[in-house]
């Protein structure tokens, strides 16, 4: 994971730019078992709790499947667990993610532009001083 400083610019990136999405219920940079940083909103509920254990319970193999794919250009995954979706946006080169829950009747289309713009940005900054 990125050194404090790049770790502060990333959460900063994700209370700033996804958490006040009203369909952002909680979104992180992740790899396995959640190793990572979280932001979750005012409403991450506890019904959504579910949906995080058995996120964190999967996190291993899902992970073994981006790895084995990303060299063939996956650079996103979505599934539906229940009445959320979760959004994989795939960081080149990295055994991470920027990975988002959402309301599965959410917009996609505007979710997946902010997400991509917070993955440039997510990049950026673990790019600077490379």
């Amino acid at each position: 994971m990125p050194d404090p400083t790049k770790e502060d610019q990333v959460k900063n990136v994700l209370d700033e730019d996804l958490t006040p999405l009203e369909d952002v219920l909680a979104c992180m940079v992740a790899r396995k078992n959640l190793e990572g940083i979280v932001s979750m909103s005012d409403q991450f509920k506890k019904e959504i709790t579910p949906v995080w254990e058995t996120l964190k319970g999967t996190m291993d193999a899902l992970f073994d499947v981006i790895g084995h794919y990303s060299e063939y250009g996956l650079d996103k995954v979505y599934f539906e667990l229940g009445k959320y979706d979760v959004m994989f946006f795939i960081l080149p080169g990295l055994d991470t993610a920027l990975v988002a829950i959402v309301p599965a009747l959410a917009n996609r289309g505007l979710l997946e532009v902010e997400l991509e713009n917070a993955r440039r940005r997510i990049i950026k900054i673990l790019e600077e001083g490379k």
